[in-house]
């Protein structure tokens, strides 16, 4: 096997815009608020029914959100779901132009 050189390049912070994904900014929200959702449910030892019966969210909601099939998912929606699993959401918004490519 060659040694070949291999190119190192930088992401941007947010992999679906280095994937040139539309709405990458929302993709990457969206997934940030569900890692925060499991983080929740494993930290309070909660299978997807008992997260069911506190919070009165479908089960197989919290399953989509385990699975990483937010597709359904709203921004606001993630928000309430960890709301009702006792967290609070800070938002902290930063605008800025879009770079040329």
């Amino acid at each position: 096997m060659k040694a070949e050189k291999l190119e190192l390049v930088r992401g941007s912070g947010n992999v679906f815009r280095d994937l040139r994904r539309e709405n990458a900014d929302v993709l990457q929200f969206k997934a940030i608020l569900a890692a925060e959702i499991i983080k929740a449910l494993d930290r309070d030892q909660l299978t997807v029914r008992a997260a069911h019966d506190r919070t009165g969210i479908a089960a197989a909601d919290f399953s989509r959100i385990r699975n990483a099939d937010l597709g359904r998912f709203t921004v606001d929606r993630l928000m309430s779901v960890l709301n009702r699993l006792g967290s609070r959401v800070e938002v902290k918004i930063r605008v800025r132009p879009i770079e040329a490519a």
